[in-house]
């Protein structure tokens, strides 16, 4: 009788103890992995660890709304939040309590976009510090596949190749966003290689067409308020030698619009690459 109380009273004991859950240990974080830190996009963000939980705080700065997904574990946390700035993004994880778990600084850099052309591809990089307005505009078309199948439409040698509104047959495509504000009036200047926002003699018209100055063009900056000049919101980095083979293409007059080129030129394809 006495054997079985004491056994009784092990297992009474041994259940007591148990092994406990992860919310019963403070949680640690050992590092950060970033999957993707793209400007404008959903960051991804893994921390490692033990005994993390979802109801951690995560201080993300610039890098708004942040959140961890439903696919974390104890040991492997995912955060994502909305990139909107670019330079150094220091993060800071918490404890439910306010207790420092981690900090650290990631940087976000420059956007830069990929154009696939018939001609070879093009690498813009964009100032999104100077002309966000005009680079959240840019990048909206270029996530929502817009370029694709659009032509450069108009090509004049020693001055501009521009594109991004028609589509082969001169047909304008449809579904551009709202006008934008233009940002001419931030010292950003036409000059050889600058990638600009096309737009009608309204200045806040731009839509989604674009060129690429082939030499410099001052007569495009700002000037004052009534002659505003353009929009320059990039830099081709890459392919530049693209462009100039794109600015050597004969041109002709066809459906009222002058200086097309007389074989299509594409943009296959946009994509953000950084």
């Amino acid at each position: 009788m006495l054997k079985r109380f004491l056994t009784l009273s092990l297992i009474g004991l041994l259940s007591a103890c148990g092994g406990g859950s992860d919310s019963d240990f403070n949680p640690s974080i050992s590092g950060i992995r970033v999957q993707s830190l793209r400007y404008g996009q959903t960051a991804v963000i893994d921390l490692a660890g033990q005994f993390m939980r979802n109801d951690m705080v995560a201080d993300t700065g610039t890098c708004t709304n942040p959140s961890f997904t439903a696919a974390s574990t104890p040991d492997h946390a995912v955060l994502n939040c909305k990139v909107t700035a670019t330079g150094p993004l220091p993060i800071t994880i918490k404890s439910a309590a306010g207790a420092v778990l981690f900090t650290s600084t990631l940087t976000v850099l420059q956007p830069q976009v990929t154009l696939i052309t018939s001609k070879g591809n093009i690498v813009m990089a964009l100032n999104a510090d100077l002309v966000p307005t005009t680079v959240d505009n840019f990048l909206s078309y270029v996530r929502s596949g817009f370029y694709q199948s659009t032509l450069f439409h108009r090509v004049i040698a020693g001055f501009v190749v521009q594109g991004g509104g028609y589509t082969t047959g001169l047909v304008k495509k449809t579904g551009q966003l709202a006008p934008i504000v233009l940002e001419s009036k931030k010292g950003l200047l036409n000059t050889r290689s600058t990638v600009a926002m096309a737009r009608t003699n309204v200045s806040d018209s731009a839509t989604s067409e674009f060129f690429v100055n082939l030499v410099d063009n001052p007569a495009l900056d700002y000037q004052s308020e009534a002659n505003p000049g353009y929009a320059v919101f990039g830099k081709v980095v890459q392919g530049m030698d693209v462009v100039d083979k794109i600015a050597a293409v004969p041109t002709a007059t066809s459906n009222g619009f002058s200086d097309v080129p007389i074989s299509d030129v594409t943009i296959q394809f946009a994509v953000q690459i950084q």
